[in-house]
């Protein structure tokens, strides 16, 4: 009930008086660097570390953003997609020449060598559903025989 009374009376008492009763302290006043409770070398060279912060967490970025553009560019050559002139851009706002993270670097080499292994004769034979290498294998091995046995008894030969 004092809660209540104090700031309906007290809310219509300063608006009353003007507020005349009690200063309030000026924040208007302080520089940033008091505001901060440093001095103004110290908020100035605060400012610069914020600053060269930004700068390496921008050119990290920048980086980064180059990277993923040189795998899409990858990509795009591999199975012959249009090209984006926006990853080309990226690529050479971070410098032209930027290299695969280690670990993209190793997902490309063994997609790479899964390509080379699907392009091979035996790669597609694997493909080729219902398809048992042991039991052709012991096929051709079989018919060779045979005709291994068919040159010996031939008289021609």
């Amino acid at each position: 009930m004092a809660f209540m009374v104090k700031t309906m009376v007290g809310g219509q008492l300063k608006n009353l008086t003007g507020g005349l009763g009690g200063e309030d302290k000026g924040e208007g006043d302080k520089s940033p660097a008091e505001a901060q409770g440093m001095t103004k070398e110290e908020y100035e060279e605060y400012q610069k570390q914020l600053v060269e912060e930004k700068m390496e967490r921008d050119a990290e970025f920048a980086q980064k953003k180059a990277e993923r553009a040189t795998l899409r560019t990858h990509f795009r050559d591999k199975y012959k997609l249009p090209k984006n002139e926006m990853d080309d851009n990226q690529i050479q706002l971070a410098g032209g020449d930027v290299e695969l993270p280690k670990e993209l670097a190793k997902m490309i080499e063994q997609d790479n060598e899964e390509e080379e292994e699907k392009d091979s004769v035996i790669g597609q034979l694997t493909n080729i559903q219902n398809l048992d290498l042991d039991s052709l294998k012991d096929k051709a091995q079989a018919t060779i025989d045979d005709l291994k046995q068919s040159a010996e008894k031939c008289t021609v030969m």
